[in-house]
């Protein structure tokens, strides 16, 4: 173990993000390299090479091909020399690792319960050897479905999961890799910190994939039909990106462990989502409701004045600003180019 007190701080201290590749973790690692020297790790598994493209020529960027299952060994690594991890060991862990697909769930079962188990595993003993603090992003599932409308859920919530389900891998995996961490944390003296995270959207998600605000605006720019898997009465909550990534960098500047809601406390009528990226883009699409699809269930939505209180986040971002900003992301890897705007 290398003896927090006694590393040496070259410059920028090292962070380590797991599963950096992804759509959250890319734009991770895009606010982290601006003050820290970032290694990714990440096997392609959802995460995709182009979403951190730009970031690989930048010194202070690292990516590593790996499964987070498997142990692993950075300072043998000979890319991560001039990281100095001998010396300087590495400060903050990013633990974002986990295949996220609702449309190849069933192919990913296996891999989602390594993961939420290996995978939390190896990367907490990493957090040991280095005394790094550490940072791990659940899930909004660990509370199981929506029973009320009108409830807002607290951390302290048990929740209510079937953890024989067709999606316990995910779900009840979460709360198991939830356990892993407190358990850590408290055996070894760790500062721990979870997030458990609401629906989120944003720039780089996957098209194609039953994740709805892509879908919908592909979709849109297609002129094909806008599908929701539930009725007109469908709702959720949607939180962008950006916001997320600000409550993990105010998580981590706190120094102590913590457990917080991260999402938007705004319930959102889904058919009226699909119109307002209808009227954005211009189309002629329609809306059309089919069977519901076991992986995009209404879950609860977020009490967020803990967030607040402990580390002062809220989301800024509207619903409005970020699909229009999603838009234009979509558009450009199409290459399309302008949108309208929803904005008053």
């Amino acid at each position: 173990m290398i003896n927090q007190q006694k590393q040496t701080i070259f410059e920028k201290k090292n962070v380590l993000v797991i599963g950096g590749a992804g759509f959250i973790g890319s734009h991770l690692c895009d606010e982290l390299v601006k003050t820290a020297k970032v290694i990714c790790l990440d096997n392609f598994s959802t995460g995709e090479e182009k979403n951190i493209d730009h970031l690989l020529s930048d010194p202070n960027f690292k990516f590593i091909n790996h499964d987070i299952s498997l142990p692993i060994e950075l300072e043998t690594l000979p890319e991560l020399q001039l990281f100095k991890i001998n010396f300087q060991g590495i400060q903050e862990i990013y633990n974002l690792a986990c295949p996220h697909s609702p449309r190849n769930f069933n192919q990913n079962k296996i891999n989602n319960a390594l993961a939420n188990s290996l995978g939390v595993k190896n990367s907490l003993d990493l957090a040991i050897k280095y005394q790094a603090k550490y940072l791990h992003f659940s899930s909004a599932v660990v509370y199981g479905p929506r029973i009320d409308d009108n409830k807002k859920i607290d951390e302290e919530f048990r929740g209510l999961v079937d953890f024989t389900s067709q999606r316990s891998s995910y779900d009840e995996g979460k709360r198991f890799a939830e356990t892993m961490v407190i358990n850590y944390g408290e055996v070894y003296g760790l500062e721990t910190k979870i997030m458990r995270l609401f629906r989120t959207y944003g720039p780089r998600m996957k098209l194609d994939d039953d994740q709805m605000i892509p879908d919908f605006i592909k979709n849109a720019l297609d002129n094909t039909d806008l599908i929701i898997n539930g009725d007109e009465n469908f709702s959720s909550s949607f939180c962008y990106v950006s916001d997320v990534i600000d409550a993990a960098v105010k998580m981590m500047e706190k120094d102590r462990s913590l457990i917080l809601n991260i999402g938007s406390d705004n319930l959102v009528n889904v058919t009226e989502l699909a119109q307002l990226i209808i009227d954005a883009v211009g189309s002629k699409s329609k809306i059309v409701y089919e069977k519901e699809h076991f992986f995009l269930t209404p879950l609860p939505l977020p009490n967020i004045s803990k967030s607040l209180d402990e580390v002062g986040w809220i989301p800024i971002i509207t619903l409005e600003k970020g699909v229009e900003r999603t838009i234009y992301d979509l558009r450009a890897s199409k290459g399309l180019k302008g949108v309208k705007s929803i904005l008053n």
